[in-house]
């Protein structure tokens, strides 16, 4: 309960008397629930943690097993009208006037149901962003431990993947190959959609596999992660099937070198910008500064994209025990792409890499 006292004391701060909690990951983050919501509409339960007393863990029949199971120390409550009728009673009998809500994980209908609840019993609303989001910046050294088995698991699916890549395979068979071998290996899933991009859809950052085959002698990026005991790994890896030409190695190589400039730059107090600014430096000096278009990286743990930042705009300071990835690339169009990226957690003088198989990055 170390993690909801933490978040107690905010609400104490800000003057709040409690706060809703219906992100997922934050869910899971104070209670341990580990349902997902299905869709962007339907939820599989929240949290209410009041500032004083006994946390709250609201739901329906379906998840009641698995939440009085996973919930450690929270009163769990069944609704059979839906969440806001169970919640209205709770403010009332527990005479929560102060109530602080998740504002970026709200639907618009549903905060508009919220609002009427509150002002039918005079209770002030208050959305927040990032508020539990904060508390899960810095990992405790089991979670490093946790991500670093996912990010260990991914790397072993990768390695057996490489063996088997051929010619004429489609980006999609070796999409659907990963994903498969994940869930074999023991993940709990894909910690998001496999990228297999070759040839000119490599240019591509976000490109969807498709039926087009892997032909030799062009790049392929491959951008996969894993879900471990709910935490994420994120991985990319450009490989290239036969002999690579002089120009793929060459790009291939200032990659790398950003790559590791931005690594070597990191540690706790510097900014996400300075980071980014150091590995993307070597890549406009090159001349493919405008081929560059995405941020260097982004935190990872609970979920896959996460704080902090490293990107242009990244202000926050890096703490030891936050978590982030390192993924500088270059993207020609009609060319293909290079893009490689390692996990790596924030210590006082530096980072720990948290990969372990360098064979794909050093050509």
């Amino acid at each position: 309960m170390e993690r909801v006292d933490r978040l107690k004391k905010l609400l104490g701060n800000r003057k709040l008397d409690a706060l809703l909690v219906t992100q997922p990951q934050n869910r899971r983050y104070l209670s341990g629930f580990a349902a997902g919501d299905p869709n962007i509409s339907e939820s599989s339960g929240a949290l209410l943690i009041p500032r004083r007393g006994r946390p709250l863990l609201l739901t329906d029949f379906r998840y009641q097993l698995e939440a009085e199971a996973e919930a450690a120390g929270f009163e769990v409550l069944i609704y059979q009208r839906g969440l806001l009728d169970l919640l209205g009673k709770i403010l009332v009998g527990r005479g929560i006037k102060r109530l602080a809500f998740e504002g970026h994980y709200f639907l618009y209908r549903t905060a508009g149901k919220l609002e009427v609840l509150a002002k039918k019993h005079a209770i002030k609303l208050t959305p927040t962003t990032g508020l539990v989001e904060g508390l899960r910046l810095r990992k405790s050294p089991a979670e490093i431990e946790k991500i670093r088995a996912a990010v260990r698991l991914n790397e072993q699916v990768f390695q057996e993947v490489f063996r088997d890549l051929r010619p004429g395979m489609s980006e999609r068979q070796v999409a659907i190959r990963i994903e498969t071998l994940m869930r074999e290996k023991g993940a709990d899933g894909p910690a998001f959609e496999t990228i297999v991009a070759g040839g000119s859809n490599g240019a591509k950052p976000h490109a969807v596999p498709s039926g087009r085959a892997l032909r030799a002698g062009e790049t392929v990026v491959i951008d996969m992660g894993l879900v471990l005991d709910g935490y994420c790994s994120d991985m990319t890896r450009t490989v290239v099937l036969g002999e690579m030409a002089k120009n793929t190695r060459d790009i291939f190589r200032l990659v790398r070198k950003a790559q590791k400039i931005g690594i070597e730059t990191i540690r706790a107090g510097a900014t996400g910008a300075e980071v980014d600014r150091a590995a993307r430096r070597i890549i406009e000096q090159a001349g493919y500064g405008k081929r560059f278009g995405h941020g260097l990286g982004h935190g990872v743990g609970l979920a896959v994209h996460e704080g902090p930042g490293l990107s242009r705009r990244s202000k926050r300071k890096l703490k030891a025990g936050m978590v982030i990835t390192v993924e500088p690339g270059i993207y020609l169009p009609d060319w293909g792409g290079v893009r490689l990226e390692n996990m790596v957690a924030v210590t006082e003088q530096g980072c720990e890499v948290l990969n372990s198989d360098t064979t794909f990055l050093d050509m």
